[in-house]
């Protein structure tokens, strides 16, 4: 059935019966507030305001140069209430502007950020939306603009089964998405493209209980860094996998160029990059980047336990990276929750940073905190931090972004919320230095805004 309606819908398409519909505005960017109710001593396992959530959605920004703007999607909220709205919108770089966003679909009653969606831009500029599913209950969708570099309209290409959606698309080749479905446990899958409208059946990738992944395009290879779940249990992820394709799926490779049949079913067969299970430790996929080499540099957090508190302590985020004959492991920053997300840049080979929130937020015990940037002059061996990004923050910061092509006043984006009660979330974002914090505005009475300057970082620690 899934296919056969992606056939007619392409025939649709192809004969020009697509439906297409003005996206309705919101006066404004109001981030969705969770709680997974998953309680213990010291809070939920995670809650907040997860808007920018989660990091296996992959990318949710991209700066389009044709346009000068960065276009992004996140979970938005109706009337700031727990009713999801899948957002579309951009920051217009030469006017310094955003437009009221768009609702490209409202999730209908649904509240979980888990169904937030991911964004691309294809060779002709058309954006496309794809959005979450959770499970086997609820669908995920493709959309793509009506014109391109617009979110005035958007057309429905599919409704399917598909979780944590991570598109790419390749230019002369078209789309490779990676994604989850919950055939068994989270496996991971993925499909071709040469459009976004035809696609391949999907591949199942890896099944050994389910898995969480961060993937990555550059130059036409595609990497993806995954982790296990032991007996279909998310609270026991550990493990680190590591897979590359260079021929838009057609083969799998390991770091070491064996190929492998897929999907993977032994634990501690090929792609295994580190036995944590082995260590006791649990491992949380952040991010994943190339270096200047092509060779794959991975973020993780490890952790001790699946709940919050000093139980699961240390947590660290953690640098995996292959420096061309072996892994490298290096401790990058503090964590204090295990859902505490940064993202990673590699700028030249004597720069990588980190945007986290690695400092204690005012929630002590609450995913996010404080944001900072880290930075490393020596392959990510040892890291500084530079600066403080945000401080004497009411709520804290979680899940920060980095845009694919970021330019440099549009750096990273994320949201904030109170952890142990609903509050209302706001959308941020930082420029290069983390110099400063602009506040995407709550509510608007134009079509377009000026951000607001919130915060000033002080200065260096250096």
């Amino acid at each position: 059935m899934h296919h056969t309606f992606r056939l007619i819908l392409a025939c649709a398409l192809a004969a020009g019966l697509q439906a297409s519909a003005e996206a309705p505005r919101v006066a404004g960017y109001q981030g969705i507030w969770f709680t997974l109710g998953q309680k213990g001593e010291y809070g939920d396992k995670y809650s907040g305001g997860l808007g920018t959530y989660t990091a296996k959605h992959k990318p949710i920004a991209v700066y389009a140069p044709e346009a000068k703007k960065t276009f992004f999607t996140y979970g938005g909220a109706k009337d700031g209430k727990r009713h999801l709205l899948i957002m579309a919108s951009y920051y217009d770089h030469e006017r310094g502007v955003v437009p009221q966003p768009v609702v490209v679909l409202d999730k209908q009653g649904v509240n979980d950020p888990h169904d937030n969606a991911s964004i691309a831009l294809d060779d002709t500029g058309h954006v496309w939306i794809f959005v979450s599913g959770r499970g086997r209950s609820r669908p995920g969708f493709k959309f793509r603009s009506v014109e391109p570099y617009s979110i005035d309209a958007f057309e429905q290409i599919s409704e399917e089964e598909m979780t944590y959606p991570q598109p790419w698309w390749i230019p002369g080749r078209g789309f490779i998405h990676m994604f989850t479905k919950y055939t068994a446990g989270r496996e991971l899958y993925f499909e071709t493209s040469p459009d976004g409208v035809t696609w391949s059946e999907d591949h199942k990738f890896a099944a050994m209980g389910g898995h969480y992944q961060n993937s990555r395009v550059k130059d036409g290879v595609v990497f993806t860094a995954f982790n296990m779940h032991p007996g279909g249990s998310v609270d026991k992820r550990t493990n680190l996998y590591f897979l590359q394709s260079r021929d838009f799926g057609e083969s799998w490779q390991t770091i070491d160029g064996e190929t492998v049949d897929l999907p993977l079913t032994d634990p501690n067969g090929p792609g295994l990059v580190r036995d944590y299970r082995a260590e006791g430790r649990l491992v949380y996929m952040k991010d994943i980047e190339f270096d200047e080499a092509g060779n794959p540099v991975i973020l993780i957090v490890t952790s001790g336990h699946h709940m919050p508190g000093p139980e699961a302590e240390p947590r660290r985020f953690e640098l995996v990276r292959w420096d061309g004959a072996q892994w490298v492991y290096s401790a990058a920053a503090p964590a204090h929750h295990n859902y505490d997300m940064g993202s990673l840049y590699l700028e030249r080979p004597d720069l990588w940073r980190i945007i986290a929130p690695t400092e204690i937020g005012p929630q002590r015990w609450g995913a996010g905190g404080e944001m900072a940037l880290w930075e490393s002059i020596n392959h990510g061996a040892d890291w500084t931090k530079v600066r403080d990004i945000t401080n004497d923050s009411p709520l804290n910061h979680t899940y920060a972004r980095k845009p694919l092509n970021a330019q440099d006043d549009f750096y990273a984006l994320w949201a904030d919320g109170h952890t142990e009660t609903e509050s209302p979330s706001h959308l941020y974002f930082t420029n290069h230095d983390g110099t400063a914090v602009w506040q995407l505005p709550y509510t608007m009475d134009a079509a377009f805004a000026v951000p607001e300057r919130v915060l000033s970082a002080p200065a260096s620690k250096e």
